[in-house]
């Protein structure tokens, strides 16, 4: 089989990390979480004092951040793994995600990433805009009630105070109206996608899904407009 360019996108708390980290795993590709490069932007932002507001000044960091997103999350020689996944950067992150300039920089960034294939890289613009023609796009999504309730067990783990599920509900709700309403780059279902539903799935039953769909050539050439692939 061909070294292909998988897409997997969907909003907050899908489990698009999880599942795209596994299927990369088992496939021996390169795992690329396009959304860590807006949170290390975010980060280095709010280290360096910056305003979110002065957007020239956050672009020109961006033109100028070394960046690492395999193994470990690194920024300019900052090893950010654990630091971008707070609450704080993720609103940080909405803000960065909304800026055109940044979302220009990056999306050449990943597009020259991935541009060899063996990669299976997750984000809210892979499949629409980042890889329009990728050989496999899936779009992740789950109940509103499921995904604060992930996110808000991810917020117990790292030891966060915030972590009432009502709070991250809201939460969560405004990021998915960030994504969707911006202007540049909105999360929306890529054509062509495969639409899975992960509430009150398995993990592995997710995952297996995935991997019968890449590895089924003849389903993969006739996909056509989105389809609803919710029963596992």
């Amino acid at each position: 089989m061909k070294s292909l360019i998988i897409a997997i996108d969907g909003p907050s708390g899908a489990g698009k990390g999880t599942i795209a980290k596994a299927v990369a795993s088992r496939l021996g590709y390169r795992h690329v979480d396009t959304g860590a490069m807006y949170r290390a932007i975010a980060w280095r932002a709010l280290q360096m004092g910056l305003s979110f507001e002065d957007e020239a000044s956050v672009v020109a960091l961006a033109r100028k951040a070394v960046l690492k997103t395999e193994a470990v999350i690194e920024i300019d020689g900052y090893d950010v793994t654990e630091a971008i996944r707070t609450s704080e950067i993720d609103t940080a992150s909405a803000a960065v995600a909304r800026i055109p300039a940044i979302r220009e920089i990056l999306v050449s960034h990943q597009r020259a990433i991935g541009s060899r294939g063996g990669v299976v890289m997750e984000g809210r613009d892979i499949g629409s805009i980042v890889f329009p023609d990728a050989d496999v796009k899936i779009y992740l999504d789950a109940s509103p009630e499921e995904r604060a309730r992930r996110r808000g067990l991810d917020r117990i783990h790292k030891g966060e105070v915030d972590c009432d599920e009502e709070g991250v509900a809201t939460a969560l709700a405004k990021r998915d109206r960030l994504d969707r309403d911006r202007t540049v780059s909105p999360l929306r279902v890529p054509s062509g996608a495969v639409v899975i539903d992960t509430t009150a799935v398995s993990v592995e039953a997710v995952v297996m899904r995935v991997m019968s769909y890449i590895l089924d050539d003849t389903n993969r050439a006739e996909v056509g407009e989105p389809r609803d692939s919710s029963s596992c």
